[in-house]
């Protein structure tokens, strides 16, 4: 079958979505949870962090090349712009190793690897792919298997196309009815991480379901999947629809290829086994704050409201994609940022930032006082200028807050929804964003 054929048939066991997925890539019927299996690579992704500096030496090492050049995409975005000769030198060593290795797919300074990777067709239903980088399960948003890896596995996954992968058990996640004003994935994301704790997706597939759910548009879904990695899964996965294949054809997906794409096809079967099932009523959501210095210090805003606040950030691939600009542009447009506040603005991705000054969402944002950031991964990966200093207190779109990821150890860094943030940047303390948004 080809990357976009449906997977399983009426003959086979009742299967979920992450079943089809690896049976597909595995080039079998189906896959029983706990097996082990051999799985070939539609695609690799890797970004210069992760990638040429530490793949190079081990292909090296063993002789081997990329087994498909076609097939491989680096993105450089968490060392640009290079703040320094090192990062310099890991950019120009990137883009060198590229055009030495006859790889055709390097996106260059261009955004986050996450966003820019599926706004230019890559990611696709029923793909199968690896990411050099934890947030790799954003794929999954788009129903491709999509998951982080380590620059050992990559190193064989470009030299051979494939990698072994234990058949995961899913855990599915309900949402029903329809999340209220003010409310977004990302609060979701952080009630979850308070449910379940770090490392509650035991390894395994997340799959989201439910009416919340099919009602987001695309770049909400992927912060929905992006953040599976901190619930410890190894991927996060929402079956695709036609709100799936509108955006792709937005992105400039063939028409053609996406003709051929069976979304029917592409989502779990009832009856499928699945490792358990949580139920939830978006409706009865509230936006959510995680205090420092982890997500799974989550709770409903109204317990960290007041809390002091110097930087608002608005950043990284989980929470300043187009979607979020916009959910920040209806709490800040009209208003201004309260004095001594700084709020920093990085847009996920050159194309996001170029659509949300057509539409007025970034002049929204620059009006209220904003600080325009590079599109790259900045503070999130604790790159560059705009590290939080000592004793500096952020409330941030990110999906961590380690301590020390983001600047000097001393900063404490709470996380929030966009909306959220833009709130506190108004009134320099955490506030509820429902009160801007009557």
């Amino acid at each position: 079958m080809t990357a976009v054929e449906s997977a399983g048939t009426s003959a086979t066991p009742p299967a979920t979505l992450a079943q089809k997925l690896v049976a597909r890539a595995a080039g079998v019927g189906h896959v029983t949870p706990g097996n082990i299996v051999m799985c070939k690579v539609d695609l690799a992704m890797s970004h210069d962090s992760s990638g040429p500096r530490r793949v190079a030496p081990l292909l090296r090492e063993l002789g081997a090349t990329v087994w498909d050049p076609s097939r491989f995409v680096v993105v450089t975005d968490h060392f640009v712009p290079a703040a320094d000769p090192d990062a310099e030198a890991i950019v120009q060593f990137t883009r060198d190793w590229v055009r030495e290795a006859g790889i055709p797919n390097l996106i260059d300074s261009q955004g986050i690897c996450h966003v820019v990777l599926p706004e230019r067709g890559h990611v696709l239903p029923g793909r199968f792919i690896v990411g050099g980088d934890s947030h790799s399960p954003t794929g999954g948003a788009f129903g491709a298997y999509m998951f982080g890896i380590g620059a050992t596995e990559m190193a064989g996954v470009l030299a051979t196309g494939e990698i072994w992968l234990r058949v995961p058990q899913t855990l599915r996640i309900d949402w029903h009815g329809a999340l209220g004003p003010g409310v977004c994935a990302k609060d979701i994301m952080l009630f979850l991480c308070a449910q379940l704790g770090l490392g509650g997706g035991r390894y395994e597939a997340v799959e989201f379901t439910g009416s919340a759910i099919t009602a987001l548009p695309m770049q909400e879904r992927m912060t929905l999947t992006n953040m599976c990695a901190e619930l410890g899964a190894q991927t996060g996965l929402i079956a695709p629809d036609a709100t799936t294949l509108a955006w792709l054809a937005d992105a400039g997906v063939d028409p053609a290829t996406l003709a051929a794409i069976d979304i029917a096809g592409w989502r779990s079967d009832a009856g499928a086994p699945v490792l358990a099932t949580h139920r939830y009523d978006a409706a009865a959501l509230a936006p959510h704050v995680a205090a420092p210095h982890s997500p799974a210090n989550s709770a409903p805003v109204a317990q960290a409201a007041g809390q002091p606040i110097d930087i608002a950030y608005l950043g990284a691939c989980t929470g300043a994609k187009l979607e979020d600009l916009r959910m920040a542009a209806r709490v800040l447009r009209g208003r201004r940022i309260a004095p001594g506040m700084a709020l920093r603005v990085a847009p996920a991705s050159v194309r996001d930032q170029q659509q949300a000054a057509r539409e007025g969402t970034l002049g929204a944002l620059l009006d209220a006082g904003a600080e325009l950031l590079p599109n790259a991964c900045n503070a999130c990966a604790g790159y560059g200028a705009s590290r939080f200093p000592a004793g500096s207190r952020a409330i941030a779109s990110t999906a961590r807050n380690f301590a020390g990821r983001m600047g000097d150890a001393d900063s404490a860094v709470w996380l929030a929804s966009p909306m959220t943030v833009a709130a506190t940047a108004l009134t320099g303390q955490i506030t509820d964003p429902r009160q801007f948004l009557a």
